[in-house]
């Protein structure tokens, strides 16, 4: 199902990196799973990584155990930050400018998925869209000044469940008062993930600011607890069956698109990057085809300025 990859037969693979030395890595989400997994990866060619992560105790269990395969010398640590509550997120940001010199990639990892119930968070955003979506908006914004001064890239981590859903985002029921189900909100969320990178796109070159680079990526149909974490029992069970089939991969793999959108040099910003095989399920990392309605301008537009106004953040572009 590959559309082309510039890496060959077996695609993009962390054999392409070399020393990262002196590279600093902001990644959510990185206590499990793909987050996880990059982080290794980034740490083993010498670069630093700061994770944003909700919970404190899973952050130094994980701390330890990556200086204790990387090596003591692995410089990683942590700000606690909950992307559900837009204060966390200010919080935390706050502290990255004021503790992080540079950022040569802002990795947003973190997800939340196949929520059963419908939830709102702190602030009144239905769940997913409030984790995903929101979260995420806000927190790029508060670190572009600094990401920018870096000349460095922001990096968000989608999912191919942006096709599985209405294909356009509901601004009539953004918290899906009416006919809620965990696969529509979760594909809604993912949906307005991809369609800001590349609205984000065209602002930065209308304003001028193409030093900064932002991609869109997936981890295909990667073993991590993700479902685990929030999904239902039937959904566990059909995911667990899945991972049980050869149309899943390790989280070691699912990790490799974020990492080369952090890291790959020359990589044109219009792809949508992760593995190419059947269903972009699994296979070799290239670029994907991405659905024409991820780059609906109009939607992506209005989008933005309903993000803005809901986040309570303008960027300065």
């Amino acid at each position: 199902m590959s559309t082309n990859t510039k890496f060959g037969a077996k695609g993009w693979t962390p054999e392409r990196l070399g020393s990262l030395a002196g590279k600093i890595y902001v990644i959510t989400g990185a206590t499990s799973g793909t987050g996880f997994e990059a982080s290794k990866i980034l740490l083993s060619k010498g670069a630093k990584v700061v994770m944003l992560n909700r919970n404190p105790q899973k952050s130094a269990a994980v701390i330890a155990e990556l200086k204790k395969e990387s090596g003591n010398q692995a410089d990683v640590s942590f700000i606690q930050m909950d992307l559900a509550e837009l204060a966390s997120v200010r919080k935390a940001a706050e502290k990255v400018l004021a503790t992080v010199p540079r950022i040569d990639a802002l990795i947003c990892n973190a997800a939340i998925a196949q929520v059963p119930k419908r939830q709102l968070t702190v602030d009144g955003f239905e769940s997913q869209m409030g984790t995903n979506h929101f979260g995420h908006f806000l927190l790029q914004g508060l670190l572009f000044p600094l990401i920018e001064k870096s000349k460095g890239r922001i990096v968000t981590v989608g999912s191919m469940g942006y096709n599985m859903g209405i294909k356009t985002i509901n601004f009539d029921d953004l918290n899906w008062d009416k006919d809620y189900t965990p696969n529509k909100a979760y594909s809604q969320s993912k949906l307005a993930q991809i369609m800001t990178v590349y609205e984000l796109q065209d602002r930065l070159k209308k304003a001028g600011k193409q030093d900064v680079k932002v991609y869109a990526c997936h981890p295909g149909s990667s073993r991590t607890s993700l479902i685990k974490t929030s999904g239902s029992l039937m959904t566990r069970m059909m995911a667990g069956l899945l991972m049980l089939s050869p149309l899943s991969q390790s989280a070691e793999k699912g990790s490799y698109p974020e990492v080369m959108c952090a890291t790959e040099e020359d990589l044109a910003q219009e792809g949508f990057y992760g593995p190419t095989g059947l269903g972009y399920w699994v296979g070799p990392v290239g670029e994907c085809k991405l659905e024409p309605h991820a780059r609906d301008k109009q939607v992506a537009e209005r989008l933005w300025q309903v993000s803005e106004e809901a986040v309570g953040f303008t960027w300065n572009l």
